[in-house]
């Protein structure tokens, strides 16, 4: 690490700071906002009215970005840029009003009230208590073929669709048309940037600016419109195209992925010829780290774009090259928010690339996290992905697992707050906070159950229901995002979108995986194990007391609390609460490969808790592990705070006892340290425990308790504190204080 020079890196902030300034003063010109609402509307409902949906849908797009202004800075060497300004929106995504038969959400949701009522009694708005589901159905965490753009560039595509056997079919030629119009919109747009450029030229008079200028021109002029020839080409590639596929798909979460895998060719040419050094690399590389924090500035923390660095090669050989340093770097001396840089550790990583990945943990502002190639591989392969699709992940957003440019976007569908379930099942179907009937067939109570496999049955069927409830769900949501959101673009950079002229998640993307997030392992296999021990093995507690103490929470049952609470817990070493994690783990994961969505593909687990341990733990009543009512949910597959009382080091042996082969989607772990912990070598040597012991996703916090609480206090002088949330980093003080207090209460680890 730290390869460059102090110099240098003041420099970087320099620059930085200019671009902050820059965007302060438009964010304070009230009447700046982006006019692609408008334009799309007036397209849509206007101008081309009269045209089938697909067309319609394939101009409107078109007509609002060749209308988006072209923003030059003349201390950058980019060109294009947009902010998510006011009117920077998605109407056929949220929209209501003219948009209400053609907006996504809206329209699934309608469709679900009506076919799945069910769904509706189990489900609440996060913020209302209690709740199971998430409501809607999230797309984006994409990554997609921008990569061919830079090798064949734009025309390269349009040449591909013109030659796509699925243009005999009528209603899949109007998909191919409208990628087609989309594409050569994007080139128009890059025209209007190149124009912009030859404007300035004609009131320049400093001779080299006009030389700058002109050498803008010419790249501009090159790409995207044909492949990249260098390094500057490339980059300035990837940043325009990447920057309409975002306009067209703003989701959060849709994310680079692989870039320093597609980048290096072309600096490592570069470099052999000298047209480029490492330094001029980072410079660069800087400068696009910046326009990504930029664009973020004004909507908020969450909508992560997630860059994986390092990894492996299809054949499984380490694919680290020096570009995946120079990111690293980059990231850590910019502080910024975004984009997101994460390491892949493949095997056999060079023991450098491992110290790189302990210093970013320890150094880098709680932002790092590690993926452990070989866990997330064989996850794959276990699902059934090809070795050398498998080997093209990235993290979508957060952590969200998928071959790059292969997989449908609706990897990310929502939160189920699994916990909930138990606890039904346990107390008639009726939750314990506000006894609202959530299961309006099921009436049975803890003391009906003669054993605990009856229990367990019961919290499988009941759990197998509900989820694939929501399963149910995502399939409804699925048709209407094809029908209504094509993504042309988007689509158009998926594999095998373009031969099969279909969109992705309607048939179009090689693999049409759905996923979602089972929330709470942990915390249900502590409450298994503890109703196992306490009401069937040791039986010091009948099941009818046990649930008067929890519908009472454990008021007037304070003895028995720490009983329970005393209990053998995940993440201690014990083989009766691990071997419990392990069963429940297996028997969710059992239950998401057993669904077939109405594509043929899937719907993976994938395990984070982002926000939601403050929300979903606010919506559970007493647990029979000990926890009182609101008590926040664990991250991840973490073990919760009060069971980590035998170090880190079991903690993470016990973590890594789980079936991580069975998460397809990802498996997320927690693990905050105490800053007289939270060294390089100590990292090094605990990443090497994860990495040997089978762990797929390393992250955690290395900030004082004291810090955060002093944040708490005086946000004012915590400006950028930066916290690992779950699975994405963010600004402590922008954070809700329930989600601060969260971060707060977790356990840090001191041995």
């Amino acid at each position: 690490m730290n390869t460059f020079h102090t110099e240098y890196a003041e420099k970087s902030q320099v620059l930085l700071e200019k671009s902050r300034k820059r965007a302060n003063t438009i964010q304070s010109q009230v009447s700046m906002c982006s006019p692609k609402e408008l334009n799309l509307t007036h397209a849509f409902f206007e101008l081309y009215k009269d045209e089938p949906l697909r067309l319609r849908q394939a101009l409107a797009f078109a007509h609002a970005l060749k209308n988006e202004p072209a923003l030059i800075f003349d201390d950058f060497e980019l060109v294009g840029q947009f902010y998510r300004t006011r009117g920077f929106g998605t109407p056929d995504v949220n929209g209501n009003g003219l948009w209400a038969d053609y907006a996504v959400h809206p329209v699934a949701h309608l469709r679900c009230q009506s076919e799945l009522p069910d769904l509706f009694a189990l489900y609440a708005q996060p913020n209302e208590k209690p709740w199971v589901d998430t409501p809607g159905c999230a797309f984006g965490h994409a990554a997609w073929h921008w990569d061919w753009i830079l090798e064949f560039g734009v025309e390269g595509l349009l040449k591909r669709i013109a030659q796509s056997p699925a243009a005999a079919d009528p209603e899949k030629r109007l998909m191919l048309q409208g990628m087609k119009i989309c594409l050569e919109a994007l080139l128009a747009w890059n025209d209007l940037h190149v124009a912009a450029l030859e404007e300035k030229i004609l009131r320049c008079t400093d001779a080299s600016r006009i030389e700058e200028l002109r050498r803008k021109i010419e790249i501009c002029r090159n790409v995207p419109r044909h492949g990249a020839k260098t390094f500057l080409e490339a980059v300035q590639s990837f940043h325009f195209s990447y920057l309409a596929t975002m306009y067209e798909n703003p989701s959060g979460g849709n994310s680079p992925g692989r870039l320093d895998y597609f980048l290096w060719p072309y600096l490592e040419r570069d470099l052999a010829t000298g047209t480029e050094t490492l330094q001029s690399a980072r410079e660069l590389i800087d400068e696009l780290f910046i326009r990504f924090h930029e664009r973020h500035l004004f909507d908020g923390e969450c909508s992560v774009e997630t860059i994986v660095v390092g990894g492996s090669h299809p054949d499984g050989s380490p694919s680290i090259n020096p570009l995946s340093y120079v990111m690293v770097e980059s990231i850590s001396d910019l502080k910024i928010g975004h984009p997101s840089v994460y390491m892949r550790m493949p095997e056999n990583a060079p023991d450098a690339y491992i110290e790189a990945a302990a210093h970013d943990l320890a150094k880098g502002n709680n932002r790092g996290q590690i993926v452990i190639d070989q866990a997330i591989v064989n996850a794959s392969l276990d699902w059934g992905i090809p070795e050398e699709d498998a080997r093209m992940y990235y993290c979508g957003g957060c952590m969200e697992i998928a071959p790059q440019g292969m997989n449908g976007d609706l990897l990310f569908t929502g939160f189920f707050n699994t916990p909930m379930i138990l606890e039904l099942v346990c107390n008639g179907g009726a939750s314990l906070i506000n006894g609202r009937q959530m299961l309006p067939h099921y009436h049975k109570e803890l003391p009906d159950f003669p054993s605990f496999e009856a229990l367990y049955a019961a919290f499988e069927t009941e759990l197998c229901n509900a989820l694939k409830l929501t399963f149910q769900k995502m399939d409804i949501a699925s048709e209407e995002v094809a029908r209504l959101r094509p993504a042309f673009l988007l689509s158009s950079q998926i594999d095998h979108c373009i031969e099969r002229g279909l969109p992705i998640n309607g048939g179009g993307a090689k693999y049409e995986d759905f996923g979602s997030t089972p929330l709470g392992i942990p915390n249900i296999a502590d409450s298994m194990t503890a109703l196992f021990i306490a009401v069937y093995k040791e039986k010091f507690v009948s099941a009818s007391e046990l649930l008067q103490a929890l519908r009472c929470d454990f008021q007037g049952f304070e003895p028995l609390r720490r009983r329970l609470a005393s209990l053998p817990k995940f993440g201690q070493g014990n083989q009766v609460a691990d071997g419990m994690a392990q069963r429940v783990a297996t028997t969710v994961c059992g239950i998401y490969a057993s669904y077939t969505n109405r594509l043929g593909g899937r719907v993976k687990p994938l395990v984070m808790t982002f926000t939601m341990a403050a929300p979903a733990g606010a919506s559970l009543g007493a647990a029979p592990d000990g926890s009182k009512a609101g008590t926040p949910i664990t991250q991840g597959l973490t073990p919760q705070s009060a069971a980590m009382t035998q170090g880190i080091t079991q903690a993470i042996l016990s973590a890594n006892t789980l079936p991580l082969h069975l998460f397809s989607g990802g498996a997320s772990t927690m693990w905050d340290l105490d800053p007289a912990l939270a060294s390089p070598q100590t990292l090094k040597s605990l990443l090497k425990t994860f990495i040997d012991t089978g762990g797929q996703i390393y992250q955690g916090n290395t900030t004082p308790v004291e810090e955060l609480k002093q944040a708490m206090a005086e946000p004012e002088k915590f400006p950028h504190l930066m916290v690992r949330v779950g699975g994405f980093s963010s600004r402590f003080v922008a954070l809700n204080p329930d989600v601060q207090q969260e971060i707060v209460q977790r356990h840090r680890h001191s041995h």
